[in-house]
This record gives structure tokens, sequence and C-alpha cells, in this order.
């Protein structure tokens, strides 16, 4: 399927799965399982990882190049729109004027559910100063559809709770999602393990993006691995488009031509 690309505002990617980096034992590690992933965006937490804005600090371009990866700046912890849009623009300064980057407004510190009306009024603005926005928020069709509206590049409903594993919790919602959708619907937070990655690129979401699932992993490295061959494989069946479901059994073989 070297052909299947996904296609984000500008931006062209092969492959599917998005990675985070947080919460790995260490930036070995870090960098062992993105390699193991296969995944060209790696979405950074600006405001709890150090690219630069902290000089004398390891600093997770060491191991993650922005000449290999593309680096999606983060606004993670930001619970307020100007949160939100000054750690954007700080990470433009630091990115030498990279503009993609993922939106993402808190509502409290229990869910970690989106903030949706800060969310709204932090994409604007964005998206006026001339950032290509992917935007996470709630499985809501009605939001992800005026998220789309105003001009975010992809739009990112969550699974489940970020960090929860608890996979793909409401995928009708995700489905109403998709049929509306013009702009890439990316599923952001829930997944626990590929079944969960394979159940998201099925229903035809164009890419999952996950952390804790890899990175909490006992082998990290092994699982982001495994994430990968499971949006591969969710992809391709999409793609192939799956069977009739039936309510009684039918026969493999034609039951005319039997031999007595």
């Amino acid at each position: 399927m070297s052909s299947d690309r996904l296609n984000v505002g500008t931006y062209n990617f092969q492959s599917r799965l998005m990675v985070g980096t947080g919460k790995y034992r260490d930036l070995d590690e870090t960098r062992l399982a993105i390699e193991a992933s296969g995944a060209e965006i790696v979405t950074v937490a600006l405001r709890r990882t150090n690219i630069g804005q902290n000089p004398n600090e390891p600093s997770l371009l060491d191991v993650i190049s922005p000449e290999r990866y593309c680096i999606l700046p983060n606004t993670a912890f930001c619970y307020t729109a100007d949160e939100a849009v000054r750690t954007c623009r700080l990470a433009r300064e630091l990115l030498d004027g990279h503009d993609l980057v993922k939106l993402e407004v808190l509502g409290d510190d229990k869910t970690l559910y989106p903030n949706v009306t800060e969310t709204l009024a932090a994409a604007e603005t964005l998206i006026k100063d001339g950032f290509q926005v992917m935007v996470y928020t709630s499985d809501d069709p009605l939001i992800a559809k005026r998220l789309e509206e105003m001009g975010c590049v992809a739009v990112m409903p969550l699974g489940a709770p970020i960090g929860s594993g608890l996979g793909i919790r409401n995928p009708h919602n995700i489905a109403l999602i998709l049929e509306n959708a013009k702009v890439p619907i990316i599923v952001d937070a829930g997944v626990g393990t590929p079944s969960d990655a394979t159940v998201a690129m099925e229903l035809g979401c164009d890419g999952v993006l996950m952390n804790s699932a890899i990175a909490h992993a006992d082998q990290p490295v092994l699982m982001a691995e495994a994430m990968k061959l499971a949006v591969e494989a969710g992809r391709a069946g999409y793609l192939a488009g799956r069977m009739p479901a039936a309510t009684y059994g039918r026969a493999s073989s034609p039951r005319s031509g039997l031999i007595d």
C-alpha cells in the first residue's frame, strides 16, 4: 500500500501511527520504541519536554531528529486557550518556523477530557496565526465538524480518556464523525492494545496517536512494533472491505452440484 499515504494539511506521510515521547524509562528507550513503531509523526509535550528551551538539560531532539521525524509540538497540560496559543508560538520559535501543531486544552486533571470551549477559541486564534492545527477533542460529531469547518487540518477525537487504555468506548460516535469528515480523523487517547488500534483503523479512521499504550507496556519496543502492525492490518482490512454480517450461518461452498 505504498501509494496509500496520509495527507495532513500540506504534509504527507506513509505511516498512520503517531506516537508520543513521554513516560519512557530514558531517552534511549524512547528512541528504540519510536524506531520500532515506524512512526513519522512524533508528538512532544512542550510543557514537560526539553527540545531546546532549557539549554543546560538533555534535549529530546538529541535522539529524535527533526531531520528524520516530523516533530509535532502539543499543548498538553494547557487548561486555557491563552496557554495553548503561547505554547504553540514558543514551539514555532524553537523549531525554526514549524507550523504543524497538536492542540489540546484540558478541562480538568481527573478525566483529562478536553475543554471544548477553550479548544475552539484556541483553534480560531492559531489558524489565524498561520498554524496548521491538529486538534484533540471529544467524540461529539457536531464539535468535530465545527473544528473542521474552522480550518483544522485534522480532527482527533478521543477513543477513551487519555492514558486509560480502555480502547474505543464509543465506536458509533467515531463512525458518525467519519461519515461527514473531509479532513483526516485520527483517534487520539485511550488505546491500550494492538486490537484497539486495529478497531480504530477498521472503522475508517485515518490514523491513531498513542503514547501510554507503548511506554507503559512491559516491553515498550516490542509493543511499538505490535502497534505498527496493528495499524497496518486495520487499514488494509478497511480498504479491503469486510464481508457483510449475517444472522445465520452460510456455507462457504455452493450447495448446487452436490455429489449424492
